[in-house]
């Protein structure tokens, strides 16, 4: 028998390039608990620079929030 192995590499997106911001650092950055841009900003320095960036980065940011509390368990008092 024969076991091949594969490497599969997952590349972020560049979001900001100025900062070297990916769009795996911005859900990173919603999973440890940023839920706004000026938090974001704060902590990774995205969109600080020339701004380009800021409507991309609002938007993975907003879809990470939203994943993040979807994930979250509910629970129901009795």
């Amino acid at each position: 028998m024969t076991i091949i192995r594969i490497r599969v590499e997952m590349r972020g997106m560049y979001i900001c390039l100025c900062n070297a911001v990916t769009d795996h650092d911005i859900r990173r950055a919603a999973a440890d608990g940023v839920r706004s841009f000026a938090e974001l900003q704060a902590r990774t320095g995205c969109s600080d620079c020339c701004g380009c960036c800021e409507t991309e980065a609002r938007s993975t940011l907003d879809k990470a929030i939203e994943q993040v509390t979807l994930d979250l368990p509910i629970f129901v008092a009795a």
